[in-house]
């Protein structure tokens, strides 16, 4: 048990631990470099980091293994509520551990995330029609049950979970100047941050339909946001986390929005020129290039976190 991860301390060496704990059941994803012109933009380096090859088709299995091996659980097993793919991971990390996990997710949740965590063996409650209301659903159950709760982007287990991508995109691509992360909770983004430490800017990548951070940085807090756009069910909090919050303040560069028409956009070149499927969650930070939401300096060295591929999505008319 380490007692400080119960404590918001979120730091580079605190995640360099938690990688060699959770390194043997995790995939170390691959990281393709090409040409930005391939996607329409100027010539340029550009770095993919295909986190969507994770087991569980998501990064969420990091934060859901370092929340399983870094604390105790209890006879009643472990809960959580999620969007989708932050369940699947659980059910996965779960099933491969050895616990009991029942997931609550809301009725926005993609069929194909609902069927991955079905086939990972937890039990599964379809609760109310968004995060908050799964959340709600979760926390009652808990309390209840004496199950432990895995939060989606809220506790340091998983923010620290989160953040071995960041170590591992510095040891694939050195030269990174720019990673563009696109954000819901915040757990990805915060962990990656603290991470790198300055190392490399961060730009987060939101929906135009759920702009949970850029309205907390303009707030200098947390607040309630829109719900909405292509990808509510992985980007869509009611707010960013508490503890990712003080992280981005300090060690993210800015906030670009997009829209559904981009994000679409961006599913479909990542089709067309790497037969890649992402989900819309996953395709947003990509999304920010494509529509010159972002446009790097010339000759910076950027890169793309491609997050998620729970989709059952093939013309990509519908997510």
């Amino acid at each position: 048990m380490i007692a400080s991860l119960f404590a918001p301390d979120i730091t580079r060496g605190a995640i360099r631990d938690v990688q060699s704990r959770i390194s043997q059941h995790i995939r170390r994803t691959p990281m393709i470099h090409i040409d930005a012109a391939e996607f329409g933009l100027s010539a340029a380096p550009l770095a993919l980091k295909l986190e969507l090859l994770q087991h569980s088709g998501s990064f969420k299995a990091r934060g859901a293994f370092a929340s399983l091996l870094l604390v105790d659980v209890p006879a009643a097993g472990i809960a959580a509520a999620s969007g989708g793919n932050h369940g699947a991971a659980v059910a996965f990390a779960a099933r491969a551990l050895g616990h009991k996990a029942r997931i609550f997710v809301p009725t926005i949740s993609s069929p194909a995330k609902i069927q991955r965590i079905r086939d990972y063996g937890a039990e599964l409650v379809v609760a109310g029609d968004t995060y908050a209301d799964a959340l709600s659903r979760c926390d009652d159950y808990c309390r209840a049950s004496g199950a432990r709760s895995i939060h989606a982007y809220d506790q340091p287990a998983t923010l620290l979970g989160q953040g071995t991508l960041g170590l591992e995109i510095e040891e694939q691509a050195p030269a990174l100047q720019t990673l563009l992360v696109a954000v819901g909770g915040g757990g990805l983004i915060g962990g990656i941050a603290a991470a790198v430490d300055g190392r490399i800017k961060i730009v987060a990548v939101e929906s135009d339909g759920a702009p949970s951070l850029h309205m907390a940085l303009a707030a200098g807090r947390p607040v309630d946001a829109p719900q909405g756009g292509i990808a509510a069910d992985s980007l869509a909090p009611r707010q960013v986390g508490q503890l990712m919050f003080p992280i981005a303040q300090a060690r993210v560069d800015h906030v670009a929005l997009v829209t559904d028409d981009a994000i679409r956009a961006a599913q479909a070149m990542l089709w067309d020129r790497l037969r890649l499927v992402a989900e819309p969650g996953g395709a947003a930070a990509l999304a920010a290039l494509i529509a010159r939401n972002y446009v790097p300096a010339p000759g910076e060295n950027v890169g793309v976190l491609v997050c998620g591929g729970n989709t059952t999505a093939v013309d990509f008319g519908r997510s």
